[in-house]
């Protein structure tokens, strides 16, 4: 009898696959960095080729970390950076250029004579995203643009896209021969091409985009008993096995985290940082610079949608601290540095590297660090670099209460940096509420995991979700407000300094 359920967790920086056992623990864990490629300014590229390279390396480390076997694994699922886009040739099964990932500004021009006509909003009603660089479907117009003969493999029928899901499950379930060509609701919901309502393609945006609806993948719910396909004997796995489990990484994080109930929020710090609230099946319309979304399907039933926050840098500061400027050797020494000084010094440190997210959108933006004096040391920017994280948390938190008029009372959080006992702490006191860290912080892939297991019936309902999940630990915020008043007017002041740096 299987005793695991897989998951692929195939992020910005790297690819994972950990196994779970039915209490929702990791039993093993393999993973593997891919490389970081920057053409030019505000351009961020993946190869797609390395990227599933190291998804096979990593299910067999992780297969051999277990001593398991196909035989033991009850079903596959996969969770992935979103609208990070992938345009392949589906007779050859090569790409047809990297993958631009979701960090890329070059869709800037795209997005801006889209706007010309009904403003940024355009297809907000719609899709519930403003148009921005940071989706896939100006993406793909992009690589239909610009890279020669993509055009004309698309109107042949040969050239398809996907985010990460798509071309990591496509691999996984034949690729060439027969791999299924799906997404779920979640991915398909960060593509600017999915009607909420629904939850089918737009053929009349899509036309407006410029993207022939024969590249777009099926979509499916996140949680399929049907199951998208099966891996392959001389597959990674060695056997076979339902892929049934697919929803965007910070989708993911939110069932991991058990956010099942309307009013539930989760902030996950990664490479950026994502807040989602669970709206229930309710549609809910932002008027404060978030985004709507799919949050999750669960086979037949209804879709789950969310209220999100998005954040484009927060964890690749700290990794632009220590790669660009060579401030640290290893991510975690940030917290020790920043404990050598009492406050910032004065600095705000604003990481607008791809414009502004939420609630700004602001594409023309770019990073500032103000408030300079020979006072500051390397100290104050690792505090401000950390601090930078808890201000732009805050300001997604300030949209969505207004957004949803129910003040949150606790925030659930996960992700690599809530470790950070430093940060963690001054976030709970910016933000005036606790903050509570759960027994398994890996809640990205451990979402996946329970999308894939209830759709074979290893977790038998979303019951089992909310008994599996546990507390580490809760910061509660400090009596003193100082950082709820001065020092966040001060960031709100340092923010604007970034605005309309980038003339058109």
């Amino acid at each position: 009898m299987a005793k695991y359920v897989a998951a692929i967790d195939q992020g910005t920086t790297s690819t994972r696959c950990m196994l779970f056992n039915h209490k929702g623990e990791s039993v093993a864990i393999d993973q593997m960095e891919h490389e970081q490629i920057y053409p030019k300014p505000g351009w961020v590229e993946h190869d797609p080729m390395e990227v599933w390279a190291r998804t096979q390396d990593v299910i067999k480390g992780a297969l051999k970390k277990a001593g398991a076997t196909a035989a033991d694994i009850a079903a596959v699922g996969v969770t992935n950076q979103r609208e990070t886009t992938v345009v392949w040739d589906k007779k050859t099964g090569k790409p047809l250029y990297n993958a631009i990932v979701w960090q890329d500004t070059r869709t800037d021009k795209i997005c801006n004579e889209l706007a010309k006509d009904g403003g940024q909003n355009r297809f907000q009603a719609k899709v519930g995203l403003p148009l921005a660089t940071y989706f896939s479907g100006p993406k793909v117009r992009w690589i239909l643009d610009n890279v020669d003969g993509v055009r004309a493999a698309a109107e042949r029928g040969d050239a398809v896209f996907g985010n990460m899901d798509t071309w990591v499950i496509w691999n996984l379930t034949g690729g060439v021969n027969g791999g299924a060509h799906v997404t779920d609701v979640t991915n398909a919901s960060r593509t600017m091409l999915m009607d909420l309502d629904g939850c089918k393609w737009d053929a009349e945006i899509a036309g407006i985009m410029g993207v022939p609806m024969s590249m777009l993948p099926e979509i499916r719910p996140s949680s399929d008993p049907k199951a998208y396909g099966y891996t392959l004997p001389d597959g990674p796995f060695g056997g076979r096995i339902a892929v049934c489990g697919d929803l965007g990484d910070q989708q993911a994080a939110t069932v991991g985290q058990a956010g099942l109930d309307v009013g539930e929020a989760k902030n996950t710090y990664g490479t950026g940082c994502f807040m989602i609230l669970n709206t229930g099946t309710d549609i809910v319309p932002s008027k404060n610079g978030l985004l709507t979304t799919a949050c999750y399907k669960f086979g037949d039933k209804p879709t789950v949608y969310a209220l999100e926050g998005s954040i484009a840098i927060t964890g690749a500061l700290v990794q632009w601290l220590r790669d660009n400027l060579k401030l640290i050797d290893k991510s975690p020494d940030i917290e020790d540095l920043a404990k050598t000084v009492d406050d910032n010094g004065g600095i705000y440190f604003v990481p607008a590297f791809s414009g502004l997210f939420a609630p700004y959108w602001k594409s023309d933006a770019r990073g500032v660090i103000v408030g300079m004096t020979r006072y500051v040391n390397r100290g104050h920017f690792a505090r401000a670099a950390l601090e930078a994280t808890a201000y732009q948390t805050r300001e997604v938190l300030d949209a969505m209460n207004a957004d949803s008029g129910v003040p949150l009372k606790a925030l659930k959080v996960d992700g690599g940096m809530v470790y950070n006992d430093l940060l963690m702490q001054f976030q709970a006191d910016v933000l005036g509420v606790p903050v509570v860290r759960p027994k398994v912080a890996e809640t990205t892939a451990l979402g996946a995991a329970y999308a894939a297991g209830l759709a074979v019936g290893f977790w038998a309902s979303e019951d089992d979700i909310r008994k599996n999940w546990g507390m580490d630990k809760t910061w509660e915020p400090s009596a003193d407000d100082a950082a709820r008043t001065k020092l966040y007017a001060e960031w709100k002041k340092a923010v604007t300094r970034t605005f309309e740096w980038v003339e058109q």
